[in-house]
């Protein structure tokens, strides 16, 4: 690492859940994204994936074979085991692994839980304290608990597309793997919840987390607005939200985001513009943005161009006007720090969100390449070498990953 950011120390797990271990049965982005915080947090993740490796190992460009940009962060602070769990021996050695964890997080539909004799019971025979997570697209008492769920299916059905009409567009998606991440953070604070309970208790339990849940409570909580009252006071969505003129504007030389809300904000504004003749004007006062927001943001496109996006930041940490310019996902790349990875070199560190004062987060471990921790993850769960061997030779591990340039 740079002195930007501190080097992977395996041998020092801080933060404030060191001393768990979690096993991750996941895939993609939603599952590895909630493990990946835990591991931040301070946990040691296991992660166990097919020997066909991971999705997320092929999302973008990556300097060598196995590890994309996407994985780079996404894997931080895993070991990785590659494993057949379709295999009887496989599974074997898998609830062994699982047997030593606290907890274990799967986006395996029930189906294929079912059919891979990993459901909670079988798990609880052998580990009863251990927090069960499981999240699936749909709940696991509906008719759709088995049907395939990604990212485009999710937001499609948490009313996402609709928002996009409601907003004066055409009914898209956002761009981003939205209900994926979202989910991730829902499965993250849940198990962190069971944890704390079983810590005051003793108790472990099983946690459903279905993405259509996490996404429908995410959405409505301003969009539900008005027709959350029964009978329902108007129609669903936030106003100021869902108006097509809320966005950057343009400055004399760029783009700028910016949110006065209170009456002498305002003034300021159109005054310095040579707009006096709105000062005042009852639609432009600390609610206007949530009453009449599309006269508020059309103000702000006849304002905003008079000066240079320089100038108005500084007029706005004068007046104390929230405001910020428009980054390119380039700008907010580069102003992350620089990491070193042992096979993949240099690469933008994704810093954890979370300061904490007594337990800081750090990256212990680079991302790992498939399979490069299975020997050591099942010497530690008590199989022997020629067990582990006897696995080897029976097609139910892959060998440790090597990197190779793409």
């Amino acid at each position: 690492m740079t002195s930007e950011s501190p080097a992977p120390d395996a041998a020092s797990s801080e933060g404030p859940l060191a001393g768990v271990r979690v096993l991750d049965l996941t895939s993609v982005v939603m599952g590895p994204l909630a493990t990946q915080i835990l591991g931040d947090l301070g946990a040691d993740v296991v992660t166990v994936e097919s020997r066909d490796g991971d999705i997320n190992r092929t999302m973008s460009r990556g300097p060598v074979r196995g590890l994309s940009g996407v994985s780079l962060n996404l894997l931080r602070n895993k070991r990785n085991a590659t494993i057949d769990i379709s295999h009887p021996d496989g599974r074997a050695a898998l609830l062994r692994i699982a047997s030593g964890c606290d907890v274990l997080v799967t986006n395996l539909r029930p189906r294929s839980l079912q059919r891979a004799g990993l459901e909670y019971a079988d798990v609880t025979a052998l580990n009863p304290a251990v927090i069960y997570c499981q999240a699936n697209g749909f709940p696991s008492d509906s008719a759709a608990a088995n049907a395939p769920a990604f990212d485009d299916v999710i937001q499609a059905a948490s009313g996402i597309p609709d928002l996009m009409q409601l907003a004066g567009l055409p009914p898209a998606l956002v761009p981003m793997l939205l209900a994926d991440k979202v989910c991730g953070l829902v499965i993250a604070y849940s198990i962190i919840a069971a944890l704390f309970h079983r810590e005051r208790t003793g108790q472990g339990q099983r946690v459903e987390v279905p993405m259509i849940d996490a996404m429908r409570a995410f959405t409505l909580v301003e969009h539900g607005g008005s027709a959350i009252s029964r009978p329902s006071l108007g129609p669903a969505g936030y106003p100021r939200i869902l108006t097509p003129l809320r966005s950057t504007a343009a400055t004399k030389d760029g783009w700028i985001a910016l949110q006065p809300h209170r009456d002498e904000q305002w003034n300021a504004l159109v005054r310095a513009a040579g707009l006096g003749g709105l000062a005042g004007d009852p639609r432009l006062s600390s609610r206007s943005l949530w009453r009449e927001p599309g006269f508020g943001y059309a103000t702000l496109r006849r304002v905003l161009p008079t000066r240079t996006t320089a100038e108005w930041l500084a007029f706005c940490s004068e007046h104390g006007i929230p405001a910020a310019p428009a980054a390119s996902l380039e700008d907010v790349i580069e102003s992350l720090p620089v990491a070193e990875h042992p096979q993949a070199g240099s690469y933008k560190l994704i810093p954890s969100p979370a300061r904490f004062s007594a337990t800081p987060t750090s990256v212990r471990r680079p991302a790992p390449l498939a399979g490069q921790h299975t020997y050591e993850v099942l010497a530690e769960a008590g199989l022997t070498e020629e067990q582990i061997a006897a696995l080897e030779q029976a097609g139910v591990l892959r060998s440790p990953g090597t990197a190779s340039s793409r």
